[in-house]
């Protein structure tokens, strides 16, 4: 392992061993391990925490997003507007269900969703599906208005911004999930809110569509032998429930974390190198699941803190339209030059809450030397 991971697990655990141990043990001792209680609190607390009436609780932030769509309808020849800069688990349920995704350019300032570049795709797209992308929300009110406008279900894919705000002109807040139709997490263990394995959740303030994904998680079933669709099994596990419900009352403390971070890292970077820092819009509260910098020479700067111990990553290398997986659909290199030069030149930096400023120093130094020999 690094000296300094880009994320540390092992210290994330320490945080809450005795919590998460003892929730474990009466899981365990209880064996409640399918839909036990926790999972209904669990649900609960999250929908409450994300300012939506209901939470349902799923195997996987993907699942979350395959339910989703399968519980509006999305099928064979449809297309739903996807943003080529994200990870594939956004684009795959799109094709698992047999309906195309449609790569839409991104946002030059902060990689996510172009509102402009959405325009040109709505008139053909059964849903829309931007991404919060390293825990910084989109342009809600733009993308909202368009996907209105067109008569179509805004899907957030917050899979990185639990806890991110969205700041209305008129001062009011919604939190990432509440501001579409359906809000779509994932809870993988380096996520701001990680489970101990896969797990997600779906949150909606529709009640009769919070039911049908709930249906469609658990095998499509309204009692245990009654089955009134054809269902999929993408249960949350409750001993994953009983986790996370212990993490989740740390979770704004450790936002409020990363932000502090963040804040050291960009007056700490300010004016190195040629080193583009993470966009901050005036209407948004993200929560830097990644803190994200962009280079002209990123392989050589991710080769220099690899070697001194550094874990910096690439979120993300090939952007989905040149993914091989979707070489069918006959996008080529140039197609979306802004997603494509976000690809070449983005670097993820170690933050999260248990990070010292010793640590942090530290990569700033290695950082600021590379610089200085380039």
């Amino acid at each position: 392992m690094p000296g300094i991971p880009l994320v540390d697990l092992a210290a994330a655990y320490d945080r809450h061993r005795a919590a998460i141990d003892a929730a474990i043990r009466d899981v365990v001792e209880d064996t409640r391990f399918i839909l036990g209680r926790e999972v209904g609190e669990f649900e609960s607390a999250f929908a409450a925490f994300c300012g939506t009436s209901h939470a349902v609780g799923v195997a996987s932030g993907t699942a979350a997003i395959h339910l989703s769509l399968a519980a509006l309808g999305v099928g064979p020849g449809d297309e739903v507007a996807v943003p080529a800069h994200t990870f594939v688990a956004t684009a795959e349920p799109v094709s698992w269900l047999g309906a195309r995704p449609r790569f839409v350019e991104v946002d030059a300032e902060t990689g996510g969703m172009d509102p402009d570049a959405l325009k040109s795709v709505l008139d053909r797209v059964r849903a829309v599906l931007p991404v919060h992308l390293y825990g910084l929300p989109v342009d809600l009110t733009a993308i909202g208005a368009l996907a209105t406008a067109a008569g179509v279900p805004l899907i957030e894919d917050a899979a990185q911004a639990h806890g991110a705000e969205y700041l209305h002109d008129d001062g009011s807040v919604v939190r990432a999930g509440a501001y579409g139709r359906i809000g779509c997490f994932s809870f993988y263990p380096g996520k701001n809110l990680g489970a101990f394995g896969d797990a997600g959740a779906v949150t909606t303030s529709d009640p009769a569509l919070a039911e049908r994904i709930r249906r469609l998680a658990d095998h499509g079933r309204t009692s245990k032998y009654e089955h009134l669709t054809v269902g999929y099994a993408a249960r949350l596990d409750t001993i994953q429930a009983a986790v996370l419900a212990v993490k989740l009352g740390t979770l704004a403390q450790g936002n409020q974390r990363r932000r502090e971070l963040a804040a050291t890292y960009r007056s700490r970077l300010d004016g190195v190198g040629d080193l583009v820092l993470p966009a901050e819009p005036p209407n948004r509260r993200g929560v830097y699941h990644l803190f994200v910098l962009r280079t002209r020479h990123r392989d050589g700067l991710l080769a220099h803190l690899r070697d001194a111990g550094i874990g910096a990553g690439v979120h993300y290398p090939v952007p989905l339209h040149l993914q091989p997986a979707y070489a069918s659909l006959g996008y080529r290199p140039g197609d979306l030059p802004v997603t494509e030069a976000w690809a070449r030149e983005c670097l993820s930096l170690p933050i999260y809450p248990e990070l010292t400023e010793e640590q942090l120093e530290t990569v700033v130094a290695e950082i600021r030397g590379y610089f200085e020999r380039v």
